[in-house]
């Protein structure tokens, strides 16, 4: 029996993210600060088996294993364009909210197109597999690579950056569990370009950035200001902030001791919210 393969389908943070314009095809014009934290969804493959695949975990029921989920999407994209069967039995352990602005299902599908890749003797490098993952959405090439990252265009023109201090920094992720649509949050959007994300020192950029979506999210779903005031409020917080179009927010602090004692004050205050600690990757 073929060797299991596993792979962490980490979450993705948009440490600032910048709305510049909307472009003529109706897409908007970002600049983003990717950071991924250690931990996430964990998906495992049988290279040898028939393709399918099975979702659990705690937010495994809000997906269906149907033809259009990105994994098997991802599989059968890879086995076409490299000539391989499409095979393999996939299983997610499915940790991270749905739709929560934190990369779950372009998350999973870069997994998935991680265990093809190893499962076939491909390199990471095969520079047909960002362009496969370009293919399955926006934010698939950035959790590819799984590294920082600044984005601009559609947040797929990518540059990889030093993480510098930010480099195991430690991370609280929290969601309060409620709906925050991206199409009527990138609706509500004001329209006004405050300027460009800077370069240089990725925790300099990020502190002095900002998240443009952040004010329509706290505006349309009043949970996501409860959520990021609460972690603001801890002691030993670098920066609170919301990730993509929501709902998740996200604190950095300096030391994991800081992060920890704010896990527990916000589990206390807000039992039914979900959160992960973690660090930067």
């Amino acid at each position: 029996m073929a060797e299991l393969l596993h792979e962490v389908a980490r979450a993705k943070i948009n440490l600032a993210l910048h709305v510049r314009a909307r472009m003529p095809d109706g897409y908007h014009a970002l600049e983003t600060l990717f950071a991924f934290a250690e931990d996430g969804d964990r998906l495992t493959l049988a290279p040898e088996a028939p393709l399918s695949l099975v979702i659990g975990g705690r937010f495994g029921a809000g997906l269906s294993a149907d033809d259009d989920n990105l994994i098997l999407r991802a599989a059968r994209s890879f086995a076409a364009a490299f000539g391989t069967p499409e095979r393999g039995a996939f299983a997610l352990d499915k940790k991270l909210p749905i739709a929560a602005g934190i990369g779950g299902g372009s998350a999973d599908a870069a997994a998935a197109l991680r265990l093809m890749a190893r499962a076939h003797g491909i390199v990471p490098e095969d520079a047909r597999l960002p362009a496969l993952a370009a293919s399955l959405g926006a934010d698939v090439p950035a959790c590819l690579d799984g590294r920082m990252t600044r984005g601009e265009g559609r947040g797929d023109a990518l540059v990889r950056v030093a993480p510098g201090r930010l480099q195991a920094m430690p991370l609280l992720l929290v969601n309060p569990g409620v709906a925050c649509p991206t199409g009527p949050v990138f609706k509500a959007w004001d329209g006004v370009d405050r300027g460009a994300l800077d370069y240089g020192d990725p925790l300099d950029a990020a502190l002095a950035g900002r998240n443009d979506l952040e004010p329509p999210a706290r505006h349309l779903v009043p949970e996501v200001s409860i959520a990021i005031e609460a972690l603001a409020a801890q002691p030993g917080v670098r920066l609170a902030r919301m990730s993509g179009s929501g709902a998740t927010a996200f604190a950095l602090f300096d030391e994991a001791a800081a992060r920890d004692a704010a896990a527990a004050a916000i589990a206390a205050a807000h039992p039914a919210w979900w959160q992960m600690a973690s660090r930067i990757a």
